[in-house]
């Protein structure tokens, strides 16, 4: 069985009041809710929590597999004062925070 890096990923969608910060494709997200820091990957269980004060830090995933193995797992860092995570049992994961 073959396991190629695109079907480790989980579609990823970061907003905040006035725009969206990132929509695409990620293999990890990390952020630091009211229970503590968590990271969600792909296939995660549902979830819905309040995010805490810190930094969402992402790992983009690239939709084009092994020839561009260079930029997958670009990381990405958004700084937050609060919001909410939501993670859906499609394999789809939602921030709307405040910056």
């Amino acid at each position: 069985m073959d396991i190629r890096i695109w079907d480790l990923v989980m579609k990823l969608s970061i907003y905040s009041l006035k725009n969206i910060l990132f929509q695409g494709e990620a293999s990890l997200l990390n952020c630091k809710t009211i229970m503590g820091e968590i990271t969600v990957l792909n296939n995660h269980e549902p979830l819905i929590t309040v995010l805490s004060a810190g930094v969402i830090r992402i790992k983009a995933a690239s939709p084009a597999g092994e020839a561009s193995l260079a930029q997958n797992g670009r990381e990405q860092f958004f700084p937050i004062k609060s919001g909410f995570l939501e993670v859906k049992s499609d394999n789809e994961v939602r921030c709307i925070i405040e910056q």
